[in-house]
């Protein structure tokens, strides 16, 4: 269960929480305790002084912006909420009832920029976070309202931020209260805190920047609540620190600052040096302060004082002074005698400087430095001082010197803050001591510490004032409250014998001593109350303050309360030679009373100074420094009382400085001291929670019952509800208005309501808890049917399954039995067969072997019986045969020696001759035949041995003859060994051109790609830079139109200046026209200005004569402007043209130079460009690939005569090659002469364009023309070039043809690259004209305008002649004859009008006395109605009054939009055909005038200023439409063609009329946003759309007071209104881009203004907050679609606040949570996001806040956001307008003219 807690005493954190474990019975000795750490405790109730410890209030109320808002209101409730806000929100600031208290964060807060300013302005103090700002407004708008004084009293001790409190206060009165006058009044009341911090403010050990004195600030209104001036009063300045410091505190800073510039050559004659070498400025130690450059400072000082007019001989005697302080501090005092008798030396070089500075005597100062004069009624003596007395004096003249060049300064910031104007009211700021306690407390802290007992009596009496009015104004019974009254502690101090009476009295003894004044003190004060005797000393006495009992040190008391001066050191400074200012500051000391001194120098001065301001020579008439507090002091209490006060309390968290540390000690210290806890006394006394009745029946409504519910009188309920939850009556009390408790009984109520919730809460879970279980149990139930039904579903299919597989087995087995069977029958019947079937083949396989054996043995048989046949048969045969061989050789030996015997006789001899003789006949033929071919073949080989010989010889003579030139020519060949030698060398000159070509060509090639890539990187980037430009055009549009703003305001001030002129205007005779109709009339009526030469000055005088003497007193002034404009841009043009013909010069004598790019390229020189940069591409290629192919032929083939060839036949081609760059040069320098005699034909302002042009294109050219050629050459006179031209020329070819394709793709870049140049140009030339339309603003700036746009106009056309410089010269002689021609036309038709019109002037003079009898002729003739309107120049003012003046939307709502405008057409186009410029010039003047009038005299009419706008828009695109210019009429009918204007051109007018149209959107914007931004918080923040998802939480002090008189509105009223908006733009046909715009600035408003109030205000920023806030942007945005307005982008400007409500809404606990919403918040900057979830409060105590380590979290995530460091919107920022030409479909012959308009003088034509 819940445990009640509460606070126990602890010596470490002074309160710590505890819960009660234990049920506390009366009697009980002792509580038994849980503290926050789990450890038991004991606390005891039985000792004497204890009591039952304080009850800690619930959760929800913790954090609270008010401390009364807390339940119970006591020291540790109030101490845990300040240190929750300061710690875990970081919130500085909390309320505690009137009082705001102010912690110091020791760090730079983003919480006081301009938008907070304005953030805070104009809101009530309760509806707001705590800040400054609410104070100071509130103090601002109770002035204002009832117009009574104001203060604001900011007090604290040292270090807690008083003084830069008092500064913010006074910086939101400069923003918000700026001077209506040009004497910037507001910065010299800001400039004055650098002067006053210093020479007022010094380092302490408590705080770096202190205030060493008070000051009350009074800034002064007007009646209109205007800073007028302001004036200080300062008190009690520490003069002790100018000659002593304690350790680690410093002086004054102005000392340092000195110091630290002395180096400055205006300061070298100060003789200063570092601040170390000063004893003035060394005592403390260190003589820096980190963070702090003194020497930044003094120039801040000096801007300063130069601000505020002192004048510089002023701050130069101011320094000599300081610099002189400095210096009397380091004089060496020699003692001698003991002490007894001092000196200084003459020789001292710090007295030489002092005097020297003072301009006093040396020897003079030197002898009363340590003597002094004793005066008796009889002589005068002269007598030394002693050591320790001449020291005092020095000091006490330094202490003098400063108080004195103080005072002055003050004096000289008073009357620089001084104002002649009577002063209204005035709002004072007072930045005073807090109360003060140190180990040692002297007179300084006596004097602080009683006048903070002055101010806490003013602020008890006024808080408890404030508790008596409010409950007289409910009605409350008022019981006298007791509240701690100081008045005796006060009576103690300053009442008659009191302590400080009692102190001039003992300065007034001769021989008064300190102790002797202590004792008197003992004696007489021994009875008080509130004083007391210290035990242990007889010198000090202890004083009982309202904050703490101080132990004072009576040592000094006298001494300072008489602040002894030495009347001959002042009469030395008296005679100074520095007049101005030195002796000026102690002259008046002769006065006794110093106030009328002050008065008599400065009478218009009103200065009470609370310083001892001047010493008198005597002592015994001047006043003491208590009593001159006292004085200063109850006048500061007069002030004070007849003002009505506010209170800021500084807190001090930290001694050691240490950002968003919380020491609950010091702080517990500080708001006992300052008061705070004595306000929640007084408040908690009484009945300190108060509720209104609405707000505590929303609260507490969950406590009745619904009997009471039905009941219409709340007031009612809530009585009957707190009778019965209260019984105790004196708990509460009834008032008119609200609800009074005593202490405790919200938190009473709080915790009846948490119980209901609790039970309620307790009834939804246990009715949630039944609903789940009995869904679980049925959905069990059905989960177990379903399994029951599924499992026996399941088993009968699983039986099913069983006998069918039963069944199915029996039959497997049937039949598998049976197959079984048949399968052995048919194996045993397989097996016989087979057994058989083997049986039966095995007895025939046995028949059939025995049969093929038995034939084999008779084959076998058979073959044997033959082959012993045979073999018989051979034995035979061979026999035979050997018997016939032999017989044979028998028979042959016998034949043989037959034939022996018989070739031995001499007739077979010649039987073979005669065979012989044949065979040697063919033998003999056959060497016949062998001897011819002999001799044939002979023939042929003495030939070939002819032939071989010759050959021989041949080749002999030519070997010999060889020889002999080798032998001859040896010469040669040495030659030819050089030449071999020099061309090796030079074609390494070659090798190492060709790499120096190649470095240079890869150079070419990476610059070249470098372009190229910056080609594609500019072709990337156009669609960014097209967005930048678009966005600089939206920032230039914003800008122009905001000039319009403030030439409107210009132009409403110089009315309201006019308007009062002729109020005190005495000539009646003399009158001046408004400046807006006279600009416009020199506008239309000087024409030439802008079109003809500049310094026609004649016709302009004539003209000025023409118009009269009443304008010319206004005009003349303005043509001498004109003229001297124009002899101005005469010079200028005249200077440009001469820097441009010398740039020219540089640019043709230097085509080498780095040509910037130029944004248009001429496309007439662009292809000769391109052809020529491929032509030395391809050149550059064939050289390289020459050089490449020589090299490695020389390489390859050492043969000369080959070299020879190759050069000889390189030449000849090289020579065509150099015939066609001759060629190509030649065209170069006929287009160069061409572009330079182009541009010298050209006027001054071409020739700008032009050079650009010539530059691109030399840019390209040099390179062709002048290194090419020298390359060529060089090789043609080099002589080492190869045979590999024809190779290299083939390459050529195939590069050329990838050169063609990559100069095609080239080519169609550069179009594409052309196109979007020309569309960025034309965007130019829109943000151009956008820009110029400022210059109409005065005919000054006409005239400016009127020069550029011609130089504009001729820029263009130089660009189209330069593009088209050849078709214009071939067309020049037709266009001179079609000139002629149209000249010739233009003569006869002139002649043709000039009769015509007189037949018309004629006619009308006859028409004219009949027209009222012609009407109905001119009725019938309607249906050649033109669509133009005819009027008599005297009946102009009455078409302007009837049509612009008088007329209503009203009167024209049932007729076509826009009707006036389009009358105003018809009228302009019947002035333009008849070709009278004045007429037209009237009437558009007229006409402008008229609606200015007329706005001006409705300027918060939104209806008006909506029809005017639609009209004057109308008017703008009628204008625009029939202008004849061919990009206004694409979207005309043929007879709107008609229609168009004929004879003028009204551009200029146009522009005007652009101007007029942004002041009245402008005015539109405004009237809307006054009316929409009072509902606009209360709408869509507060408005509970969704009933009863709010909860009110309890409100403080500041919440109640400020809810008195406020009115809410409902979403639904501010929807309603928008509704309004819209159909009055849409019935009055406002363009619906206007419209658009229009609700996109509206919605932007809501959006900043809503969400800036979020970003301030703690107790909107909830869960529920968020869903509601959501619901009613969705509500927002449902009307954006109703209304069709999705593309306005007015959903999108609501983005940040959806965001908003979303990060409200989200999950704020773990890691993911943070990612999520650094994902969805992207619209938020890193600030908001923090600062919302700082904020964030739980409605309930069922939420949890925000940790801070999530929030740190969130933090680390956001870190490398780069988010603007505002944390506010700006709801003043406005978008730009645009105004979209929107051409009309009706013709001007269909507009009828309704009679109601009373235009019957108009005719139709």
């Amino acid at each position: 269960g819940a445990y009640t807690r509460v606070w126990i005493p602890d010596p470490d954190e002074v309160w710590r929480s505890a819960e009660i474990i234990k049920d506390y019975k009366e009697g009980d000795k002792s509580l038994q305790l849980k503290l926050e750490d789990e450890t038991l405790y004991e606390y005891p109730i039985d000792l004497p002084g204890s009591e039952l410890p304080f009850l800690r209030n619930p959760d929800i109320l913790v954090g609270q912006n008010d401390l009364t808002a807390l339940s119970y209101l006591h020291e540790p409730a109030v101490l845990h909420n300040l240190k929750v806000r300061f710690l875990e929100s970081n919130h500085i600031y909390t309320y505690c009832g009137i009082v705001l208290v102010a912690i110091n964060p020791y760090e730079q807060l983003p919480i006081y920029e301009q938008d907070v300013i304005y953030a805070y302005s104009g809101q009530n103090m309760g509806d707001m976070d705590p800040h400054i700002f609410a104070v100071a407004e509130e103090a601002y708008k109770q002035m204002a309202r009832d117009e009574k004084n104001q203060s604001i009293i900011v007090s604290g001790e040292s270090g807690a931020g008083k003084t830069v409190s008092a500064k913010y206060a006074m910086r939101f009165f400069a923003t918000v209260g700026g001077s209506a006058s040009e004497t910037n009044i507001e910065a010299k009341v800001l400039a004055s805190s650098p002067i006053v911090e210093a020479i007022g403010n010094a380092k302490t050990t408590r705080n770096d920047n202190s205030s060493r004195f008070g000051k009350y600030i009074q800034i002064g209104f007007d009646k209109r609540y205007h800073i007028i001036g302001a004036n200080m009063r300062t008190y009690l300045l520490e003069k002790s620190r100018v000659v002593f410091q304690a350790e680690d505190e410093r002086n004054y800073h102005i000392f340092y600052q000195l110091c630290a510039s002395s180096s400055l050559p205006e300061f070298k004659d100060l003789g200063l040096t570092c601040a170390e070498d000063f004893f003035y400025t060394s005592q403390g130690g260190d003589t820096s302060i980190d963070g702090v450059d003194d020497a930044d400072d003094f120039e801040k000082t000096r801007h300063a004082f130069t601000l505020l007019g002192v004048k510089e001989s002023h701050q130069t005697t101011i320094f000599r002074i300081i610099a002189a302080i400095l210096h009397l501090g380091n004089l060496k005092i020699q003692g001698e005698r003991d002490g007894e008798v001092c000196s200084v030396s003459s020789e001292d070089e710090h007295l030489s400087s002092f005097c020297s500075l003072l301009g006093v005597e040396h020897s003079q100062m030197q002898h009363w430095l340590c003597h002094c004069k004793l005066v008796t009624t009889a002589e005068t003596y002269v007598k030394s001082m002693s050591l320790h007395q001449v020291v005092n004096a020095r000091n006490a003249l330094a202490k003098h010197i400063y108080a004195q060049l103080f005072n002055w300064i003050v004096q000289h910031i008073n009357k620089a803050l001084h104002t002649t104007v009577k002063q209204h009211s005035f709002i004072g700021v007072l930045d005073i001591y807090g109360f003060e306690t140190f180990e040692v407390n002297s007179f300084e802290q006596f004097c602080i510490n009683y006048a903070n007992e002055k101010l806490q009596q003013q602020f008890n009496s006024h808080v408890f004032k404030l508790e008596q009015e409010e409950y007289m104004k409910e009605g409350i019974p008022w019981t006298l409250i007791d509240f701690y009254d100081n008045q005796p502690c006060i009576d103690l101090i300053e009442a008659k014998l009191g302590i400080l009476d009692l102190l001039d009295e003992e300065c007034k003894v001769p021989k008064g001593t300190d102790q002797n004044w202590a004792q008197k003190l003992y004696d007489r004060h021994a009875a008080s109350l509130h004083f007391q005797k210290p035990r242990m000393s007889n010198t000090s006495f202890i004083v009982l303050h309202f904050a703490d009992k101080v132990e004072y040190q009576s040592e000094g008391f006298l001494e300072k309360n008489r602040d002894t001066v030495y009347e001959e050191q002042i009469n030395i400074l008296k005679a100074s030679k520095v007049k101005r200012m030195v002796a000026d500051l102690f002259q008046e000391e002769t006065d006794a009373v110093p106030a009328s001194a002050v008065q008599k120098r400065t009478p218009r001065i009103n200065v009470r100074s609370a310083k001892p301001a001047f010493k008198a020579a005597n002592k015994e008439h001047r006043k003491t420094v208590g009593h001159q507090f006292r004085n200063s002091l109850q006048l500061l209490m007069e002030t004070l009382n007849a003002t009505t006060p506010h209170y800021v309390r500084c807190i001090k968290p930290n001694d050691e400085k240490l950002p968003f540390k919380f020491d609950p000690k010091r702080t517990v210290q500080q708001l006992r001291a300052c008061g705070v806890l004595e306000t929640i006394r007084i408040s908690a006394a009484g009945f300190p929670s108060r509720w209104s009745y609405p707000d505590f029946f929303n609260r507490y409504r969950v406590l009745m019952n619904k009997r009471d519910l039905s009941k219409n009188d709340k007031k009612q309920i809530c009585q009957t509800l707190l009778e019965n939850l209260i019984k105790d009556p004196d708990k509460f009390q009834f008032g008119r208005t609200k609800i009074f408790f005593r202490a405790g009984q919200v938190a009473y109520l709080e915790k009846l309501r948490a119980d209901k919730f609790r039970a309620a809460t307790i009834m939804i879970q246990k009715t949630v808890r039944g609903w789940l279980q009995r869904a679980r149990y049925q959905r069990l139930r059905r989960a177990t049917l379903a399994l029951q039904r599924y499992a026996r579903g399941h088993l009968a299919r699983r039986l099913f399954q069983h006998l069918r597989r039963t069944r199915a087995a029996i039959i497997l087995q049937k039949q598998y039995r049976m197959l079984r069977m048949r399968r052995a029958f048919l194996r045993v019947r397989s097996a016989t067969l087979t057994i058989q079937a083997f049986a039966r083949g095995m007895f025939v396989r046995r028949i059939y072997h025995q049969m093929l054996l038995e034939h084999k043995a008779t084959i076998l048989q058979k073959y044997a019986r033959g082959w012993l046949a045979r073999a018989r048969f051979r034995r035979a045969q061979a026999a035979a045969v050997v018997l016939q061989c032999h017989w044979r050789r028998l028979r042959a030996r016998r034949q043989l020696q037959a034939l022996r015997i018989e070739a031995r006789s001499a007739q077979h001899l010649k039987k073979l001759n005669i065979g012989m003789e044949n065979k040697v006949v063919q033998l003999q033929r056959k060497v016949d035949e062998q001897n011819k071919e002999n001799k044939l073949l002979n023939e042929q080989l003495s030939m070939l041995t002819s032939a071989h010989s010759s050959e021989v010889e041949k080749l002999k003579k030519e070997l010999q003859q060889y020889q002999q030139t080798q032998q001859g020519d040896g010469k040669q060949l040495l030659s030819l060994q050089e030449e071999t030698e020099r061309l090796r060398m030079e074609l390494e000159r070659a090798h190492g051109e060709r790499e120096v070509l190649e470095d240079s060509h890869g150079k070419e090639r990476d610059l070249l790609r470098k372009v190229y890539l910056s080609v594609c990187e500019f072709a990337r980037n156009t669609v960014e830079e097209n967005m930048q430009m678009k966005k600089e055009l939206e920032e230039e549009r914003s800008r122009y139109q905001n000039l319009v703003k403030e030439y409107a305001s210009l132009e409403q001030r110089y009315d309201n200046l006019r308007n009062e002129m002729t109020i005190f205007k005495q000539t009646p005779g003399h009158r001046r026209n408004p400046s807006n109709q006279s600009s416009l009339e020199s506008d239309s009526n000087n024409p030439s200005i802008c079109t003809s030469e500049i310094g026609d000055t004649e016709d302009v005088i004539q003209q000025v004569e023409e118009i009269g003497m009443e304008k010319a007193a206004m005009d003349m002034t303005l043509f001498l402007k004109l003229q001297k404009r124009v002899r101005e841009l005469e010079l200028e043009r005249k200077k440009l043209q001469a820097q441009l013909e010398k740039k020219e010069q540089e640019t043709q004598a230097d085509n080498e130079a780095e040509i910037p790019e130029i944004g248009g390229i001429v496309k007439g020189s662009c292809g000769k460009r391109q052809e020529l940069e491929s032509e030395n591409k391809k050149l550059k290629n064939e050289l390289n690939e020459l050089r490449k192919a020589i090299a490695d032929h020389a390489t390859q083939n050492n043969s000369s005569n080959d070299v020879q060839d190759g050069y000889n036949l390189l030449l000849n081609q090289l020579k065509s090659a150099n015939e066609e760059l001759e060629v190509r040069k030649e065209e170069v320098l006929i287009l160069r002469s061409q572009i330079m005699k182009a541009a010298q034909q050209k006027e001054s302002g071409k020739n700008m364009v032009k050079e650009r042009v010539m530059d691109f294109l030399f840019s390209f050219f040099p390179s062709v023309a002048g290194n090419s050629l020298a390359d060529w050459g060089y090789l043609n006179e080099d002589g080492e070039l190869g045979l590999a031209y024809q190779g290299l020329k083939q390459v050529a070819r195939l590069l050329e043809a990838q050169l063609q394709d990559q100069r095609r793709e080239h080519e169609e870049e550069m179009e594409a690259l052309r196109n979007q140049m020309d569309l960025m140009q034309e965007e130019l030339e829109k943000q151009q004209q956008a820009f110029l339309q400022t210059l109409q603003l005065s005919p000054e700036i006409q005239v400016e305008f009127g020069l550029q746009q011609e130089i504009t106009r001729l820029t263009n056309e130089n660009l189209v002649r330069g593009c088209a410089e050849k078709t214009e010269r071939e067309q020049k002689v037709d266009l001179k004859e079609l000139l002629e021609k149209l000249e010739k036309n233009e003569k006869k038709l002139k002649k043709q009008l000039k009769i015509y019109m007189k037949k018309v002037q004629d006619f009308e003079v006859e028409r004219r006395p009949h027209e009222r009898s012609m009407q109905v002729a001119v009725q019938r003739k309607e249906k050649d109605f033109q669509g133009m309107l005819e009027y008599y120049k005297e009946d102009e003012p009455l078409l302007i009054r009837n049509l612009i003046t008088d007329l209503k939307p009203q009167a024209v709502s049932a007729t076509v939009p826009c009707l006036p405008a389009y009358i105003l057409y018809m009228c302009i186009r019947h002035a333009d055909y008849i070709n009278d410029d004045q007429k037209v010039h009237s009437l558009l003047t007229s006409t402008i005038n008229g609606v200015k009038k007329v706005l001006k005299k409705h300027q918060d009419d939104f209806e008006m200023t909506s029809f005017w706008l639609a009209n004057t828009c109308r008017l703008l695109h009628c204008l625009k439409q029939y202008s004849g210019e061919e990009g206004f009429m694409t979207q005309n009918t043929a007879k709107q063609n008609e229609h168009c204007l004929k004879n003028f051109d009204l551009t200029e007018y146009r522009q005007v009329l652009g101007h007029l149209s942004i002041q009245i959107y402008q005015q539109l914007i405004n009237i809307a946003e006054g009316i929409l931004q009072p509902m606009i918080v209360s709408a869509v923040l507060e408005n509970e759309s969704i009933q009863g998802l709010s909860s009110v939480k309890p409100v403080g002090y500041r919440k109640y007071c400020s809810k008195e008189g406020d009115s809410s509105y409902s979403l639904d009223e501010m929807i309603r209104q928008l509704n309004t908006f819209h159909s009055i733009m849409c019935d009055q046909g406002l363009d619906p881009e206007i419209i658009q715009q229009v609700f996109k600035q509206l919605f932007y408003m809501i959006n900043a203004i809503t969400l800036n109030n979020l970003l301030l205000r703690k107790d909107v920023c909830s869960w529920s907050t968020g869903m509601q806030l959501r619901f009613n942007i969705s509500q927002l945005e449902e009307w954006l679609r109703g209304k069709n307005l999705q593309q306005s982008g007015a959903a999108q400007t609501l983005e940040p606040l959806i965001q908003a409500a979303q990060l409200l809404q989200l999950k704020k606990k773990t890691s993911e949570d943070a990612e999520a919403i650094c994902s969805l918040c992207t619209s938020l900057s890193t600030q908001q996001i923090v600062k919302i979830l700082n904020l964030y409060t739980p409605v309930n105590e069922f939420e949890e806040r925000v940790t801070v380590a999530f929030i740190r979290n969130i933090q680390v995530n956001l870190k490398e956001r780069n988010d603007p460091p505002q944390l506010l919107l700006d709801f003043k920022h406005m978008f730009p307008v645009l105004f979209p030409f929107n051409p009309s479909a009706i013709t001007m012959d269909s507009i009828h003219l309704p009679a109601s308009l009373n235009l019957d003088f108009l005719n139709k034509v």
